[in-house]
């Protein structure tokens, strides 16, 4: 990446955490509804199933039902076929201070024999198949007039080349990564489609936004059956009730009227990749343990997600000790602290946050078995 690049990107990111960070008003829980592609950009076309028609119908009937909720503002991206340029999209969630924004979008291969659902966040990968769902979906700029003076010179053919700037989204990994689950556990339990899982990627369309963001693959419309399900009004229904129901739990999860939880911008500090000092003891944790195996309701805190093993070690954590972690999927989650007492808990948060993990948060479970925070503070 040129160093323009770098210069040009991190400008548009400075002005989106900014504008989301100062003047927010949070009396309602703001949803941006991106529907990809629109106009010219076709997105992918196979057996005559179009992406940019799909991916309109779904979020158009994911935010009718959204509006049924007087305590949700939905904003689209388009409401109609029409061509928006790729920065454009972010621009107008971070405009809007929105609390999350959820880009839908339609899958697509060659051999059209893959399918299934997928949801991925801003992330580092190496997976080949990762980087060719960036590689497509960030091709929509060479539609735009002067695309390489606007993204200084961004190469869509070479998407890792934005990892240099994903630790903008160290401050909203941990909610991206709780709404993409949510996403994906809904299409699995809801409407039975095939969970391909969460994953990360360098999307050009989540690099800028300024809060909470995922991308959402829908299926693949290459292979004919999935493509059939998704042109039809009824498979459509059922993907968007999906959609509006993990909205809505997250919601739940994370959102109080006038605030919405851990979701102020700090400047992140970096989970390091050191070799561990002289005195540096690794944690013991067994695997059961790294999502907290004990009996009876726990809470930890979670204060990072990432697609990197490192050792459970005060150096690479910022001086934290008393580490776990689950690698149990591809996106590892690192806890600090375990306590059975709420107040505890609290306390271990704010120990957390205190060491720079601002966008760290609390996580409960009970027989080792994550559950919803209402749930562990029943009496």
């Amino acid at each position: 990446m040129t160093g323009n690049m770098n210069l040009k990107l991190a400008f548009f990111t400075f002005i989106a955490f900014t504008t989301a960070t100062f003047g927010q008003d949070n009396s309602k829980f703001k949803v941006v509804l991106d529907a990809g592609h629109g106009g010219k950009d076709y997105g992918a076309i196979y057996h005559d199933y179009i992406e940019k028609n799909i991916a309109l119908n779904v979020a158009l009937k994911v935010g009718k039902l959204l509006e049924k909720d007087p305590s949700v503002d939905v904003i689209f991206t388009r409401k109609t076929d029409v061509f928006i340029e790729l920065i454009d999209r972010p621009r107008i969630a971070n405009k809007a201070n929105a609390d999350i924004f959820v880009s839908i979008h339609c899958n697509g291969e060659a051999k059209k024999t893959a399918f299934g659902t997928e949801t991925f966040v801003m992330g580092p990968t190496k997976n080949a198949s990762h980087l060719e769902v960036a590689k497509k979906e960030n091709a929509v700029i060479t539609l735009e007039k002067d695309y390489k003076v606007t993204y200084g010179g961004f190469d869509p053919n070479r998407p890792e080349s934005l990892l240099g700037l994903t630790l903008q989204h160290e401050a909203f990994i941990n909610q991206s990564l709780d709404l993409a689950s949510k996403v994906e556990e809904n299409f699995t339990d809801n409407v039975k489609r095939k969970k391909r899982g969460v994953k990360q990627g360098p999307f050009l369309v989540l690099n800028q936004t300024a809060m909470p963001s995922i991308l959402i693959e829908l299926g693949f419309i290459s292979y004919k059956p999935e493509g059939e399900f998704l042109s039809s009004d009824s498979g459509q229904d059922d993907m968007a009730e999906a959609i509006v129901k993990a909205i809505l739990a997250y919601k739940k999860d994370y959102f109080i009227s006038g605030s919405v939880t851990n979701h102020d911008y700090k400047e992140p500090v970096a989970v390091k990749d050191t070799k561990p000092k002289a005195d540096d003891k690794p944690i013991p944790v067994s695997a059961p343990a790294a999502a907290g195996s004990a009996k009876g309701v726990i809470f930890k805190v979670q204060i990072a997600a990432s697609g990197k093993q490192l050792e459970l070690v005060p150096s690479n954590f910022n001086g934290l000790k008393d580490l776990s972690k689950d690698d149990s999927t591809a996106v590892i989650k690192y806890f600090y602290g375990q306590t059975s007492d709420y107040d505890d808990a609290k306390e271990l948060l704010a120990q957390a946050k205190a060491k720079g993990f601002s966008s760290a948060f609390l996580v409960p479970f009970k027989d080792g078995k994550k559950i919803k925070m209402e749930e562990a503070l029943k009496k």
